[in-house]
């Protein structure tokens, strides 16, 4: 079919930026590799039990009912969000649990228990995350990649703040808000929703916290798999087409006209030849334009635009010509640090476990070594915090009678091959249930399923490269300012858009990050 808008990926961001342009009028068509749609956020089944394979926290419900609200419908009619209670449960080593709960007083009790003087602490940070929130959401999360033009949006004291904020790390924030070391584990267990490290992302990653403590966390029914479903559905009632097993081998683009029309014309006025200065052709003509793409069939799509839906850096490193600027921009983003990658286990666990909830983490006894190991060493830690979610506990048909679905995650380090994953992970496997063993929880002779996702197996599942979850990591104290722009800056009417882009990993700000190129693409006039 003939197409406006060519989508080259069909992940939460790829169906959120299609669907906002398709009730524009624009005529979308969305191609994505594999056999389904919905890129990380996946689901799997075996022996009567269902796993989310992808994410697995949903918060920030407002985006979800503004997406369906600016399309004329209503959230209700497509999900149904269910708060999470607790929102999650976290076990230390010494044995201590506590509840985070929607209910701000019971979670202060538990407080309380482990040091009563952080009772006012906690709630000072809640309030110290609200406001930076209420600060930066409008620049770093709601808008456009920041500038100092959206920057200045921020009053003058309010941005010195935070730019103070800026330059301190998140655990520098957190400690000097609360005492408790059980606490501070806690507080600094947000950095990871981007994955990096307490002890070196900006406390104004301080928002992310605010968005599960202050605001919630929910559940679709039906599994977080729910989300793709309504997209799915709602892009096919707004005339979205989506063609599965479509893969993409190249974004076509040729030299851009335009700007070689705008040189032409500056080197033909004589007022521009007298000039002692060279003339230059406009900022927003990038050298090349984008034409379509080429399909592994060898098929040619034509499309003025194109929304690629994958890792910016595999964009430019296999789907764009092999051009100098494009090798140029590569390396710098192969400069950048990578986010820290996943290890999975999806276990079918035979029997109930009444002293585990929806969410869980059992943390490990030497944080900032766990953090060195991930991010200094490229190894998996050998004293992992370990995070599982029971999506049974709110839907039982997830698994069979008696039975639960473990989602296990890990933090580990992206692969760069200084830990071979092909050789160890059935190891590393075994570990990660030892010690839930010593934790309690000893399933290892009560498994009907078990399944291992490594690194590089999530790399080439979901295209995410080196198995980073986030792309680029946010350990960069200005790593904001560094995160790939949405509009390709070298290409005319390529944008990108997806977890590794402007604003951010997580279910919500990639559904906005196709809110920001549908803006970026009316704004273009394309």
């Amino acid at each position: 079919m003939d197409a406006d808008v060519i989508v080259v990926g069909a992940g939460i961001g790829g169906l959120s930026a299609a669907i906002r342009l398709a009730v524009t009028g624009r005529r979308v068509l969305v191609l994505e590799r594999n056999s389904s749609v919905g890129g990380k956020m996946s689901e799997w089944t075996e022996d009567g039990f269902r796993w989310d394979t992808g994410p697995s926290v949903v918060t920030m419900r407002p985006v979800f009912e503004e997406f369906f609200a600016s399309l004329g419908r209503r959230l209700e009619a497509y999900l149904d969000l269910a708060p999470v209670e607790p929102l999650t449960r976290y076990f230390y080593p010494d044995g201590f649990r506590l509840d985070l709960s929607r209910d701000l007083p019971r979670t202060l009790q538990q407080i309380s228990r482990l040091e009563p003087r952080d009772v006012d602490g906690y709630l000072a940070f809640l309030a110290y995350a609200a406001r930076l929130n209420r600060l930066t959401a409008p620049v770093f999360t709601f808008g456009p990649p920041p500038s100092l033009t959206s920057m200045a949006q921020i009053a003058p004291l309010d941005g010195l703040w935070v730019a103070g904020q800026a330059l301190r790390s998140m655990d520098f924030a957190i400690r000097a808000h609360v005492r408790s070391p059980h606490l501070r584990q806690l507080l600094g267990r947000f950095a990871t929703y981007v994955g990096s490290s307490p002890y070196q992302v900006s406390a104004v990653l301080a928002v992310i916290a605010h968005v599960e403590l202050n605001e919630g966390v929910w559940y679709p029914r039906g599994g977080v798999y729910a989300i793709v479903r309504a997209l799915e559905r709602l892009a096919g009632e707004l005339g979205v087409a989506i063609r599965t097993n479509a893969e993409v081998v190249a974004i076509s683009c040729s030299q851009n006209r335009k700007r070689e029309k705008e040189e032409s014309q500056a080197e033909d006025d004589p007022s521009r030849r007298a000039s002692p200065k060279p003339s230059k052709p406009s900022r927003h003509l990038p050298p090349f334009r984008v034409s379509g793409v080429v399909l592994a069939t060898g098929e040619t799509l034509t499309a003025s635009t194109v929304v690629a839906n994958l890792d910016v850096a595999t964009v430019y490193e296999r789907l764009l010509p092999r051009e100098a600027l494009f090798r140029r921009r590569l390396a710098r983003l192969e400069r950048m640090p990578p986010s820290c990658s996943g290890f999975v286990l999806l276990l079918g666990v035979e029997g109930e476990h009444v002293d585990l909830a929806h969410h869980n983490i059992f943390f490990s006894s030497d944080y900032p070594r766990e953090f060195c190991q991930i991010f200094a060493e490229g190894l998996p830690p050998d004293d992992p915090t370990i995070y599982i979610a029971i999506t049974s506990k709110t839907d039982p048909e997830h698994a069979p009678s008696g039975c639960e679905n473990w989602f296990v995650l890990v933090n580990a380090p992206a692969a760069d091959g200084r830990f071979n994953w092909d050789v160890h992970k059935e190891d590393y496997a075994e570990l990660v249930l030892r010690r839930l063993a010593e934790r309690g929880f000893d399933v290892r002779g009560r498994l009907r399923v078990r399944r291992i996702v490594a690194p590089p197996d999530l790399e080439r599942l979901n295209g995410a490269r080196r198995g980073a979850l986030y792309g680029v990591s946010f350990n960069d104290r200005f790593a904001p300012f560094k995160r790939p722009a949405n509009r390709c800056s070298e290409v005319d009417g390529l944008y990108f858009v997806g977890g590794t882009t402007h604003p951010g990993g997580g279910v919500p700000m990639v559904m906005l990050s196709g809110k920001v190129v549908a803006e970026m693409i009316a704004g273009d006039g394309r």
